[in-house]
């Protein structure tokens, strides 16, 4: 069975593949109106949602298939009344695919375990393969060829964009430098830059980790950042954090170090006077909300692709 836990559970070239197929989904979505047809996918979310429920949501329809949003608060697991396991397993029997939104990865590997159909990382604290996918057909739109582009990511290295940013760039033959503050808090998790330097080293991409924000945005084509309070952040720590990601807020000073054709992403949530400047995410060089539409396509793409190697497709 396969899942879609991070990026790295495909090859680069299934990755590609998939990635042309979201093209596809994108330039002729006619044809692909029944791929879908009378499939379920069901939806558990723990984490606050808005383009991962929706996108899915609006995919699987498009596709003739149906989705079912499954709210953890009002349910027996969230009451603690049943466990994920007994959950996942039943839940098997109904629906021909799973996507989660949960707080730890480690719950996401335990649903895989038990699951008897396909499930899909919408997010968890440790990856986010879903908004990368989405951000590398954005890229590829804007700038052409992956391979060789440059992504500068600013702010906090130590999270789930970050962390699949890494992987996915160095699968496909990018560069990316991430400048973040120093120290464990900030920083990637180690086990994760191990991994995108051995996949660089294979595609030819490069990775870089440094505490210098005008270094990691040199002639960057991409200039990426995230929010600076993840959900799993508490409230209390706002002001600090701020003092120590402010120096790695994306301005125009910072755009102006880049490709002077530097494209701006952020998968948003944004927040204005923080990560970025309302100048540069609201100006002429910033695509969000073409991310925010690419989640739809490249996760069809995805949804399709473990329908198919399931065998749950639609015949």
């Amino acid at each position: 069975m396969e899942h879609l836990a991070s990026l790295t559970d495909w090859s680069p070239d299934t990755l590609m593949s998939v990635l042309n197929r979201a093209q596809e989904l994108k330039s002729t979505p006619d044809l692909f109106s029944g791929a879908a047809a009378r499939k379920v996918l069901f939806m558990i979310f723990e984490k606050p949602s808005l383009r991962t429920r929706v996108s899915f949501e609006t995919g699987m329809v498009r596709m003739g298939g149906h989705a079912i949003n499954y709210d953890v608060s009002t349910s027996p697991l969230g009451a603690g009344k049943e466990s994920l396991s007994d959950t996942i397993k039943v839940v098997s029997r109904y629906a021909d695919l799973i996507v989660a939104r949960l707080y730890k990865h480690s719950d996401l590997v335990e649903m895989i375990e038990h699951a008897g159909v396909p499930v899909i990382n919408g997010l968890t604290d440790y990856s986010h393969p879903c908004q990368i996918m989405a951000d590398l057909l954005t890229i590829r739109e804007h700038k052409g060829d992956l391979a060789g582009r440059t992504l500068c990511f600013l702010g906090d290295g130590n999270n789930n964009v970050t962390h699949s940013l890494l992987l996915g760039c160095a699968m496909v033959g990018m560069n990316i430098r991430v400048g973040c503050p120093q120290g464990e808090a900030f920083e990637p998790l180690s086990e994760v830059v191990r991994k995108a330097y051995a996949l660089a080293d294979i595609s030819g991409g490069s990775c870089q980790i440094t505490a210098n924000a005008k270094d990691a945005a040199a002639h960057a084509d991409i200039v990426y950042t995230d929010s600076w309070m993840s959900y799993h952040i508490d409230p209390s720590e706002l002001d600090g954090r701020v003092k120590q990601f402010m120096p790695y807020q994306v301005t125009q000073e910072i755009m102006a170090v880049a490709d002077p054709e530097a494209i701006f992403m952020n998968c948003l949530p944004a927040a204005r006077g923080y990560e970025q400047t309302a100048e540069v995410i609201d100006g002429p060089q910033s695509v969000v909300f073409d991310q925010a539409e690419n989640r739809l396509h490249a996760q069809n793409a995805i949804m399709l692709r473990l329908l198919e190697t399931s065998g749950h497709a639609y015949a």
